[in-house]
């Protein structure tokens, strides 16, 4: 009998070791919609609207909303639509999953002291997962982070590091671009005044002061114009 009711208590303690968590509609500006799990119809939601797994969000013109699960925040833009694929905390860890089916989002993942929390982005294309920074994702396949590092994985499997102030995207074969590449890509650096028209860095025989050919120029080659980008790593 003493051994029943132990496997009892066991199997309902492995039960609630993890349990769902629910989400809450902390703000949000124009029409946002839900729909539960097992219904077949949205419904309007409104600040303080209560979000559980396998909710689906989605917003109109003009609408946001901020959805607050655990130390995670969601911003949902507007024509967006998620679902909430998971919710669920075990001892000191939080794991979200949700699912961008259009639209953009921008999540941030401040999991307190002597906790994590794992939380995942799924789009068509490609998955970004984190633990504890800021991203932003769209369902069209273009990720960016504006703290900490997420790990984008495409339909592949190959994974990519993005970094603070860096993005990627995936290119018209379902592959992920490389950051550095995709970040920097068309970028023009500003010419300082007096230093002749864009293009002209360095010398070189039509720039002035550069001491090629003509008649008043003396006394040799002048230096060019330098220009210094850094990039934090």
């Amino acid at each position: 009998m003493k051994k029943t009711i132990l496997t009892v208590l066991f199997f309902a303690a492995a039960i609630f070791a993890v349990h769902s968590q629910t989400g809450i509609i902390r703000e949000m500006t124009g029409e946002v919609e839900i729909k539960l799990a097992g219904e077949s119809a949205f419904r309007s939601a409104s600040a303080g609207t209560l979000v559980a797994q396998d909710t689906v969000v989605s917003t109109g013109f003009r609408s946001t909303a901020v959805i607050v699960i655990g130390s995670n925040e969601i911003i949902v833009r507007p024509l967006t639509r998620l679902t909430l694929a998971e919710i669920s905390s075990s001892a000191n860890t939080e794991t979200l999953n949700v699912n961008l089916q259009s639209g953009r989002v921008r999540v941030a993942v401040h999991p307190p002291s002597g906790s994590r929390a794992v939380t995942s982005v799924q789009t068509p294309t490609a998955t970004a997962s984190v633990r504890g920074t800021e991203f932003g994702a769209s369902s069209d396949g273009n990720f960016d982070t504006t703290q900490g590092n997420v790990i984008i994985t495409d339909n592949t499997g190959f994974p990519v590091s993005l970094t603070f102030g860096f993005k990627t995207s995936v290119d018209s074969s379902g592959n992920l671009k490389d950051p550095l590449q995709d970040t920097f890509e068309g970028y023009t650096p500003n010419v300082p005044p007096g230093s002749g028209e864009a293009g002209e860095y360095g010398s070189s025989p039509n720039s002035p002061g550069s001491g090629g050919g003509g008649g008043g120029g003396g006394g040799g080659d002048q230096p060019g114009t330098n220009i210094n980008m850094d990039v934090f790593w």
